[in-house]
């Protein structure tokens, strides 16, 4: 079973879709490495959005999802 993330707002998809434009296959790490940034400082808040901006990345990418995009 997938588990497809929460996009709480549009923000999640626009920092997606940003992170795709600079960082291209990379930009998953990128989104993971700021999470992880975010929870070292403690920023628990800023931590669960990039790991949902991270799921959205994959999710966006991923080929053979069959899930619906809306």
């Amino acid at each position: 079973m997938t588990h497809q993330p929460i996009i709480i707002d549009r923000a999640a998809y626009d920092c997606a879709q940003e992170l795709l434009a600079l960082f291209g296959s990379l930009a998953p790490y990128e989104a993971k490495a700021r999470a992880n940034e975010s929870r070292d400082i403690g920023n628990v808040s800023h931590y669960c959005r990039w790991r949902v901006v991270e799921r959205l990345i994959s999710m966006l990418t991923d080929e053979d999802e069959d899930a619906t995009l809306h």
